[in-house]
């Protein structure tokens, strides 16, 4: 199994590294791949089981827009061919039309998907997060300064329960398109939601691996979705 990380040197912000660090521990001979932004990513020419971009400083979102548009339509066909994809925090937004910036100018995005971007470098927006993935509950957070916008109600991948979606007038949070899951949520979210990381272990091919730490991290996470249902009473 190829697990590739892109940009792990400046895409890392909240921790979120450890999703992959969490899938090494659930599946030890996994081979990982840490590709840095100057790199050719092994996507390109090799078969890779699973693709990863964690969020990143929002002054490096279009150097890595701009590192990944050559390799646009190879990324389209791996998505198409139901290679899994995990993104999280604000990497969604590179494979989305544009991030539009306060003064109106914009940053041209992948349009691998029909969403945008807006920037609001002067409010944060910081939110739990419990929602709904096909038959699991999903639990996060979020901390951001730019919401999404777009049709994606054929394509979202979670519905919230408890926070907003891709922004605060939508309960839609996310895209799921094919194997491919890109979410505002940090955390880490595989850490947090081992049954999220059961089904992207089988998404994989992965059926019959036990998760790493699985006692530990199901108490946390019940305990979790225990706290978030009871601070929304």
């Amino acid at each position: 199994m190829k697990i590739e990380m892109l940009y792990p040197e400046v895409c890392n912000l909240f921790g979120d590294v450890s999703n992959i660090k969490y899938l090494k521990k659930c599946v030890p001979e996994a081979e990982i791949i840490e590709t840095e932004i100057n790199s050719e990513p092994a996507f390109v020419k090799q078969d890779v089981d699973m693709v990863y971009m964690g969020p990143m400083p929002e002054n490096i979102q279009e150097m890595a827009i701009n590192k990944l548009k050559p390799y646009k339509e190879r990324i389209k066909e791996l998505i198409n061919n139901n290679v899994v994809f995990l993104v999280t925090g604000n990497a969604i937004e590179v494979f989305g039309k544009y991030i539009e910036n306060e003064d109106g100018s914009k940053i041209e995005g992948l349009s691998i998907f029909n969403t945008c971007a807006k920037r609001d470098m002067m409010h944060r927006h910081n939110s739990i997060f419990l929602g709904t993935y096909e038959d699991i509950e999903i639990v996060g957070f979020k901390s951001q300064f730019t919401m999404s916008y777009g049709n994606h109600q054929g394509n979202y991948f979670s519905k919230a329960e408890i926070g907003i979606g891709l922004n605060s007038e939508t309960s839609l949070e996310g895209i799921k398109e094919h194997n491919f899951i890109g979410t505002y949520l940090i955390g880490p979210i595989l850490i947090l939601n081992p049954l999220l990381t059961k089904k992207i272990l089988k998404m994989m091919g992965c059926n019959n691996v036990n998760i790493a730490f699985e006692e530990e991290t199901m108490a946390a996470y019940n305990q979790r979705l225990e706290e978030f249902k009871a601070s929304n009473k």
